[in-house]
C-alpha cells in the first residue's frame, strides 16, 4: 500500500476505491480530531453541520478526513453503488475528489436495533494545525472482502459461514487488513486509542486469541451491535489513534 498527501487538508491517505480511502494520518504540524454527533444526523444535514463546524474553527472543507456513517439496513451491491454515488457528490463539490480518487476514510454500518430511517453521520474527523502534535490516524472500516475486486459477494472470506470457526476466519482477515492499513500509514496496534468491531455475532470465543494476544485492543474494544453495509458481510472493524475526541449535541 502507498499513500498520497492532500496538502490542502494536512493529511496523507491510502488510495482505495471511489467511495473512501483506506485510512488517513495527519501530516507533520497537524493533528486529527474526532467529533461524534449526539444522534445520527441525516446525510445532507450532516454534511452541512460538518461544514459549519469546520468554518467555526477556521478550517477549510479540505480538512475533513474521515467519517462514520449509519444506515437503516445492509445494502444490495447495486444499492451500495447508488448510495456511494450520492455520498461523493458533496466531496466533489468540496473539491476533495481527484477523478475517482477519494481521500476521505469512512465506515458505514447498520444498527441491528433502532436503526436510523435514512443514512446519516455518526461521527467525523478533521485536521487542525498543531506544531507539537503527536502522530494521529484513522483507519477506514473493512469487512471480510478485499476492496476493488469487483462485487463483495464473490470476494467474501468464508462466505455464508457464521459458525465460530467461520467468524474466526473472517476476523483474522479483517485484523490483517487493519494491520496492513496501519503499516502503510506508519503505525501499529500500539498506537491505537480505539478499536471498533461491527457485527451481530458473538465473537467472544476468539476475542482473547485473535484480538487480545495480537495486541489489537490496547485500549479495549468497542463493540457496536451493527451489521456491515453490504448484504452477506458479517464482520467489520476500524481503528484510530487520536488524542482529542468530542461530542457535538445536535
Amino acid at each position: 500500500m502507498t499513500t498520497r498527501v492532500l496538502s490542502a487538508g494536512g493529511y496523507r491517505f491510502i488510495p482505495a476505491v471511489s467511495q473512501y480511502s483506506g485510512g488517513v494520518a495527519a501530516e507533520p504540524g497537524f493533528r486529527i480530531e474526532r467529533v461524534r454527533f449526539s444522534r445520527v444526523v441525516p446525510l445532507a444535514a450532516g454534511f452541512a453541520a460538518i461544514e459549519a463546524h469546520l468554518a467555526a474553527i477556521g478550517r477549510p472543507n479540505a480538512a475533513f478526513c474521515a467519517c462514520e456513517l449509519r444506515s437503516p439496513a445492509p445494502f444490495t451491491e447495486e444499492g451500495f453503488r447508488d448510495f456511494n454515488a450520492i455520498y461523493i457528490t458533496t466531496l466533489q463539490r468540496w473539491g476533495l475528489m481527484e477523478g475517482q480518487v477519494n481521500p476521505v476514510a469512512r465506515s458505514n454500518v447498520c444498527p441491528e436495533i433502532a436503526p436510523p430511517t435514512e443514512p446519516g453521520f455518526f461521527a467525523f474527523s478533521y485536521t487542525v494545525p498543531d506544531t507539537a502534535a503527536a502522530p494521529s490516524f484513522v483507519v477506514a472500516g473493512s469487512g471480510e472482502a478485499e476492496e476493488g475486486k469487483g462485487d463483495y459477494r464473490d470476494n467474501l472470506v468464508a462466505r455464508g459461514d457464521t459458525s465460530p470457526n467461520g467468524l474466526r476466519t473472517k476476523a483474522r482477515w479483517v485484523l490483517g487488513e487493519m494491520e496492513r492499513r496501519m503499516a502503510a500509514l506508519g503505525f501499529d496496534w500500539s498506537s491505537a486509542t480505539a478499536t471498533q468491531v461491527y457485527t451481530v455475532h458473538d465473537f467472544h470465543a476468539f476475542l482473547s486469541d485473535e484480538l487480545v494476544r495480537r495486541g489489537a485492543m490496547p485500549a479495549g474494544v468497542i463493540w457496536h451491535f451493527n451489521r456491515p453495509p453490504v448484504q452477506e458481510i458479517e464482520f467489520e472493524m476500524d481503528c484510530r489513534g487520536l488524542v482529542c475526541e468530542r461530542v457535538l449535541r445536535v
